[in-house]
């Protein structure tokens, strides 16, 4: 798949939103860990109510994110969640599979957005215009709430993940390489959801 880098990268003040229309904010979660899929979501908020304490879902507490993804949900314009799995990671790679799953997140919305903006410095192939904002996700409301979805679906996974492999601790660490799973991994070996080409994961196979 291909990618587009962004260069320029404007000021939230730069964006006239009543001109631009309906804006979608992107962002992932996932990209780091050991296992699972990655997730990104698109989201785009109502102007005219909108939703207090947005922020970067990293600077917030898992209770604030829960609190906020229903608050996204019953309020935002429309959202939408995707993903790419962990077969689609080892076959394209992680940032290939990342655009994937923003571009189905796109594809996924309700209404169609004048404006995309991303979370990042690379974007997916869109139909749409669209834009890549480093930082954006701390910078752009519609990119915080996309952050916390993503972050809060992927969570629940790992969650859901734990019940089938609780050797692993995906409850705790979400799949990243703790010393806690990098030891698992050693005494059990990969389960089904590793991603075979990261090396943590290679090197035990």
């Amino acid at each position: 798949m291909r990618s587009r880098k962004s260069f320029t990268v404007p000021e939230p003040a730069a964006f006239d939103w009543a001109r631009v229309g309906l804006v979608a904010g992107v962002d992932e979660a996932g990209r780091g860990p050991l296992a699972g899929p990655v997730v990104a979501a698109a989201v785009i908020l109502d102007q005219r109510h909108p939703i207090a304490g947005l922020a970067d879902s990293k600077k917030l507490s898992p209770k604030q994110r829960e609190k906020l993804f229903d608050q996204i949900c019953a309020h935002a314009l429309c959202c939408s969640i995707a993903q790419a799995s962990v077969e689609e990671i080892d076959r394209l790679n992680i940032l290939q599979a990342t655009l994937l799953a923003m571009q189905r997140a796109v594809a996924g919305l309700r209404l169609r957005p004048n404006k995309v903006l991303v979370d990042g410095n690379r974007l997916p192939v869109l139909d749409v215009s669209a834009q890549a904002i480093v930082k954006g996700d701390a910078l752009i409301p519609s990119i915080s709430a996309a952050s916390i979805l993503a972050k809060v679906h992927r969570d629940r996974w790992c969650a859901q993940l734990h019940q089938q492999y609780p050797l692993y601790g995906f409850d705790a660490h979400k799949g990243y390489g703790t010393a806690q799973h990098l030891e698992a991994l050693r005494v059990h070996g990969a389960c089904a959801e590793h991603r075979r080409t990261f090396a943590p994961v290679k090197a035990v196979l």
